[in-house]
């Protein structure tokens, strides 16, 4: 049986420019001026940069009459674009076409004119301008220099060229091809009509992993490092006797005790080799000497170059800090003021002549656009409140560190606390901490870096676990690397040191340091 009911719900729901804010917080300093460009290209109401003062006043002392004359023509214009965007979406424009609705528009253009929104760069940069743009390297690619090399190899016919190519496309960052040569087999045949074999793709591989850097193409790093081993034999012209055995040995270790040797179960490598332990040293040094990923030692190896580029900056000025926010790469924003006069030229001559459909559509448009503007440029003007409110109360929270940059001064802080000092709510404060960095005289910092929980030491006293973290590195630092300790024996020395700590703590405590467990500590 089917019934209807009536019931009422109380739904709490963000509008856009809330949502927009939340985005906004999240990027960093040098992805926004992507961000604001993409704005820019996507609203052509909103503006970057100002007039001189001289076209300013230029455009104040221009006859009324001609912009009368030529307001039609612009209202066409806007409502040729309009008519572009309104082909791409399915919502109809809200036409202001009853009395209500112009008076309506009419107290708009006056509420704007009262309050015209402009990001000025001197309220959200450093007052020292440095070049705005991040430098980058230029030069070619990783995959190009590989393709230089192709000239080196005696290919037969045009589809060895293109296998060769395809294998080079599909070599990774890291300078290992991941991709299967069964698969290749069938990229080839469906993009490039190529029949080939995984036999004769392999042949090539085999040269082009001769290329600079030696070991390029490999499919693990157990092949890597045995090509490489193979060319510092072939080509090392002054080695010594001793020297050859051992690299020898490198290549049997590597070829039947791979898996051992990964595990550091050296007992079982120097029973299988038959060496002394003198001479395993020796071996390993060997393997370890060689590039575990061949295409780290090219600049552009690495799909982008990844600068840090701090958010903000903490100077201490004679025991007094100073914050500031960095924002270089966030040029002036504005509303255009062709937009601005085009609104107001509608509203000043709708009473001598009265308008038509396509320009009440077109001042449509042109609303929707100036708002998107304003709101854009707000939520930008919001971003910079909410991230200094919330980094001066870190820096307030923290200020014995960053007066000293002694880690032990840090103190125990948690997202809560930040919220309830900025009256901010905590999503927001992680939304400003996540990837943001802050540049101090004692280095580049994550702001995640500085939010940890407490612990209490013997004594009662609460420290942060930021530095019980940073006793455990020192420990197992000044180990014995012939004996590594357990965790359990790092428990023993922490709790010497004071931190009441468990050994599972401990644990949790070493993956999060990407610290290896004492087995793959222990060194010859």
């Amino acid at each position: 049986m089917l019934r209807q009911n009536l019931s009422q719900k109380l739904l709490q729901k963000l509008s856009p420019q809330q949502i927009q804010l939340m985005k906004l917080l999240q990027i960093p300093t040098a992805t926004l001026e992507q961000r604001i460009q993409e704005e820019l290209e996507a609203n052509p109401a909103l503006d970057e940069g100002f007039q001189d003062e001289e076209e300013e006043v230029q455009g104040e002392h221009e006859s009324e009459s001609a912009e009368e004359d030529e307001y039609a023509d612009e209202f066409d214009d806007a409502y040729n674009a309009a008519e572009v965007v309104n082909e791409v979406t399915t919502e109809e424009p809200d036409i202001p076409t009853t009395g209500d609705n112009e008076l309506e528009l009419d107290d708009y253009v006056k509420e704007y004119m009262d309050d015209d929104p402009i990001m000025y760069k001197s309220t959200a940069g450093t007052k020292d301008e440095e070049d705005k743009n991040i430098p980058f390297a230029v030069q070619s690619s990783f995959h190009e220099y590989l393709l230089e090399q192709l000239s080196t190899l005696n290919l037969k016919d045009e589809n060895e060229v293109a296998i060769a190519e395809q294998i080079i496309g599909s070599i990774d960052n890291d300078g290992y091809l991941r991709r299967d040569l069964g698969a290749m087999v069938n990229d080839l045949l469906f993009s490039k009509n190529i029949q080939t074999s995984e036999e004769q793709i392999e042949k090539i591989l085999k040269q082009i992993q001769q290329f600079d850097p030696v070991g390029i193409g490999s499919r693990n790093l157990q092949e890597c490092i045995l090509i490489q081993l193979e060319h510092l034999e072939k080509t090392s012209k002054d080695l010594s006797d001793e020297e050859l055995k051992n690299i020898h040995i490198a290549k049997k270790l590597v070829t039947k005790y791979f898996d051992a040797f990964s595990k550091k179960h050296y007992s079982k490598l120097i029973k299988g080799l038959d060496i002394t332990s003198e001479r395993l040293k020796d071996v390993i040094d060997i393997i370890t000497s060689l590039n575990p990923k061949p295409a780290s030692g090219h600049a552009s190896g690495n799909a982008s170059l990844n600068y840090i580029v701090p958010d903000f900056f903490i100077t201490n000025k004679n025991g007094e800090l100073d914050l500031t926010l960095n924002a270089r790469n966030a040029p002036d924003l504005r509303v255009n003021d062709y937009y601005k006069e085009m609104l107001t030229s509608y509203v000043n001559n709708k009473k001598k002549k009265k308008p038509s459909k396509e320009q009440k559509e077109a001042v449509n448009f042109i609303k929707n656009k100036i708002d998107s503007a304003k709101w854009f440029i707000d939520a930008i003007k919001q971003r910079y409140d909410t991230m200094m409110n919330t980094m001066y109360a870190i820096m307030k929270y923290q200020d014995e560190y960053f007066l000293t940059g002694d880690p032990a001064k840090l103190r125990p802080m948690i997202l809560k606390d930040i919220a309830e000092m900025t009256g901010l709510d905590i999503s927001t404060v992680s939304r400003v901490a996540n990837s943001k960095y802050v540049q101090t005289e004692f280095g580049t910092k994550l702001l995640k870096e500085f939010f940890s929980e407490s612990m209490q030491t013997e004594d009662g006293e609460e420290v942060s676990t930021y530095e019980v973290k940073n006793a455990l590195s020192s420990i197992i630092k000044e180990e014995n690397k012939r004996k590594p300790l357990s965790d359990e024996k790092l428990m023993i020395a922490l709790n010497e040191k004071g931190y009441n700590i468990a050994r599972r703590t401990v644990a949790k405590y070493r993956e999060q340091l990407d610290i290896p467990v004492a087995r793959m500590r222990k060194e010859l």
